[in-house]
């Protein structure tokens, strides 16, 4: 039974409260990992294409069509950025006329150390706060949620 039509009401009702909590309980460790990564005054946007750009170098048009917003908006973030220091532009060798951007190394090292503070707040908080049957529980948990998100 993978649909929900075909679940008994109570059932769908259980999955659903199940669904509702997952978004807050992930919404709010998100919050949480981002407090731990010290990423000061950044905006979501300009986190978002960070992240988009950790992936390798694009264009605005790129990050702007990923991102599902306009080109004009997404070029002032990539500015704040570069006046920042965070991101650097070249001429896209496919297309001159366009740039291509890319983390600066400054920025790739602050990535790293902001990804290890969250990772070391969360390896404590799991050892403080979970019983090593629970740590096994969580992992288990990852794997189903890793599921979840496959295509």
């Amino acid at each position: 039974m993978n649909d929900s039509t075909t679940l008994p009401d109570s059932d769908a009702q259980a999955v659903m409260a199940t669904a509702v909590e997952l978004r807050v309980v992930l919404g709010q460790l998100r919050r949480k990992l981002r407090e731990q990564g010290n990423v000061g005054d950044l905006t979501p946007s300009q986190i978002a294409v960070l992240r988009r750009l950790d992936g390798g170098p694009a264009t605005v048009t790129a990050l702007a069509k990923a991102e599902g917003v306009r080109s004009q908006s997404l070029g002032a973030t990539v500015a704040a950025l570069e006046t920042a220091g965070l991101v650097a532009g070249n001429p896209d060798p496919a297309d001159g006329r366009q740039t291509l951007w890319a983390l600066t190394p400054a920025c790739r090292e602050w990535l790293r150390v902001s990804r290890a503070a969250r990772e070391d707040w969360l390896f404590r908080a799991m050892n403080v706060r979970l019983t090593a049957a629970e740590r096994a529980d969580l992992a288990r948990a990852v794997d189903l949620l890793k599921r979840l998100i496959a295509d």
